[in-house]
């Protein structure tokens, strides 16, 4: 997994979840590159029947640490407490959303008739190609309603042992450029998605920018996982706001 990799050593830069960057801001960032949207993003879902208050149960990938942080941001926001239960080849390990009241829970569940699952990537887009009876949770649609700003959920994060980062950094924003004024051979080269798709979802889904809308919701989401627990708070210190996120950008 690229975020441990990074964390360990493994790695001096890599693209990852700005989580990663949530729980360990000792990286610099990448200024102007990352994953972002300003709305609905389609692929980062719960698939549910039914309305979302009457979930009981959503199933989780371990790997998808930001969605699942967002999303239990999310159902603290609108009161709701289904079970998290997180999913693998080998377990199923149940994760109470944890409150400013209650803190994470762990056990074993079994599935109920009123499960959802959250879906990220690749996974969400055949899923909904496959079963429009399904309703879907937008995350990216609802962080917007709530609170007015981008959601960011991945970012190019250099180790502080990376002596001269610019170079880097000056290198990965020219591949983002390169790749932007292409967009439209990269589609046309596309086989698995329809093409029509993809140029809605690259163009008006997706934002591949870092400015200052994309930190403020940063920081909003760094703040919301304080509040629910979701983080240390060694690294505040006395008197800072929660909001203060410290940005090294390169």
């Amino acid at each position: 997994m690229l975020c441990k990799r990074l964390a360990s050593g493994g790695l001096d830069v890599a693209f990852v979840s700005s989580f990663e960057f949530l729980r360990n801001p000792i990286y610099r960032i990448v200024d102007d590159v990352s994953i972002s949207s300003a709305g609905p993003v389609y692929s980062v879902v719960v698939a549910h029947r039914g309305d979302i208050s009457e979930v009981d149960e959503i199933q989780l990938d371990p790997a998808a640490e930001t969605s699942t942080n967002l999303l239990r941001c999310l159902l603290a926001e609108r009161g709701l407490s289904p079970r998290l239960i997180l999913t693998s080849t080998s377990s199923v390990v149940e994760a109470r959303v944890p409150t400013r009241r209650n803190s994470l829970r762990l056990g074993t569940a079994a599935s109920t008739p009123n499960a959802a699952r959250l879906l990220i990537g690749d996974q969400a887009i055949h899923f909904r190609e496959r079963h429009p009876d399904f309703e879907f949770w937008d995350l990216g649609e609802q962080w917007n309603k709530v609170v007015g700003l981008p959601f960011v959920y991945a970012l190019w994060l250099a180790r502080p042992e990376v002596v001269d980062p610019k170079p880097i950094a000056n290198r990965l924003r020219g591949l983002r450029d390169k790749n932007l004024a292409g967009i439209d051979e990269l589609i046309a080269e596309e086989k698995e998605f329809d093409r029509k798709f993809c140029r809605r979802y690259y163009r008006e889904n997706l934002r591949f920018g870092f400015g200052q809308e994309e930190k403020a919701g940063l920081r909003e989401f760094h703040k919301r996982c304080l509040e629910q627990r979701l983080l240390p708070r060694e690294h505040l210190k006395p008197g800072d706001s929660d909001s203060r996120l410290p940005f090294r950008c390169v």
